[in-house]
């Protein structure tokens, strides 16, 4: 394990768009016959957006405005900037998995698969709308966009609850299927990343992953003491870990079931892949419950700090492109 990388807490600062290099080509590969038809808009398009339509499975391709992120003074991006793709992948049961990918439409320097904590339902919708938007993992997007990263948001199997199914020999097949799905979009590197809840399915990701299937994977405020949803990311075979591994914890973090104290346990138990725990602190709580995404277990309000120090931690490992 290396050693402790602290993070002391600082206000969120005015977003900078940065300059994106490297390449990076979005690949749809749709195939067969497909039909358009125009699609119902929540949000204000700058560009015509069209619901394409294939063998059942659904693709929503927008050019949409940024979504809001928790810095108020964050200069928003152009509306034709950004790609939404939204894709129901067919599972083995007859169920669909659906899942979101937003991020730059050119320059991509990588994809992160994003598994949001809770039960894991965040209702994407067809037109790349999300109804439960709160998650670090989900509010951040744009952040992520504007570095140069594409996010594939994964939403719970038909709005069932995800608690105690992420750690699941069954629910690594789906991953599998998601990971597929974001090397099917271009071929920069692929990273998983979870919070909370959801920390559980990207060590599931990262201990199931096949050869440069992942180019690292990130944890982050990981569910690590046992409660209602009856599983920890213990649970998701970390010793069979061998990629890359960042571990942040933040020592503000109140949740009963994800103590920060808990990190460096976390890193060991990956005992085969290079590990690194990261320490953050700050955050404010806009609600009573200690374990919510708008406290300090969400990094609420000290988003963009966390963002740059995840970012840099993936820099240093090599995943990304340059």
């Amino acid at each position: 394990m290396m050693p402790y990388a602290s993070a002391n807490a600082r206000p969120p600062a005015r977003a900078a768009r940065r300059p994106v290099a490297g390449r990076g080509r979005l690949l749809r590969k749709l195939g067969g016959s497909v039909s358009f038809e125009k699609i119902s808009r929540r949000f204000r398009f700058h560009a015509a957006a069209a619901s394409i339509c294939l063998l059942g499975h659904c693709v929503v391709v927008a050019a949409q405005a940024a979504p809001a992120v928790a810095d108020s003074q964050a200069v928003a991006a152009p509306a034709d900037a950004r790609e939404i793709v939204v894709r129901d992948l067919p599972l083995a049961d007859g169920a669909r998995q659906r899942v979101l990918f937003y991020g730059p439409r050119t320059a991509l320097r990588g994809i992160i698969v994003m598994f949001p904590g809770g039960a894991g339902d965040i209702g994407i919708g067809r037109d790349g709308d999300i109804r439960h938007g709160e998650n670090f993992v989900v509010r951040t997007r744009e952040l992520w966009a504007r570095r140069g990263y594409g996010v594939v948001i994964v939403d719970a199997i038909g709005h069932r609850s995800m608690r105690g199914q992420r750690s699941t020999a069954a629910y690594a097949a789906v991953i599998g299927q998601i990971l597929a799905f974001a090397h099917s979009l271009s071929d920069v590197p692929v990273w998983a990343m979870g919070t909370s809840q959801g920390s559980i399915a990207a060590m599931s990701a990262a201990s199931h992953a096949g050869p440069d299937q992942l180019a690292g994977v990130v944890l982050t405020e990981s569910v690590s003491i046992l409660g209602h949803s009856h599983e920890t990311v213990f649970d998701a075979q970390p010793a069979d870990v061998r990629v890359p591994a960042l571990v942040v914890a933040n020592r503000d973090d109140a949740c009963r079931v994800a103590p920060p104290s808990m990190a460096a346990d976390i890193a060991r138990s990956m005992s085969h892949a290079s590990t690194t725990v990261l320490l953050e602190q700050g955050g404010t709580a806009e609600s009573a419950n200690a374990c919510g995404s708008l406290s300090p277990h969400g990094y609420f309000g000290i988003e963009e700090k966390v963002v740059d120090d995840i970012d840099g931690w993936m820099r240093r490992v090599g995943g990304s492109r340059p």
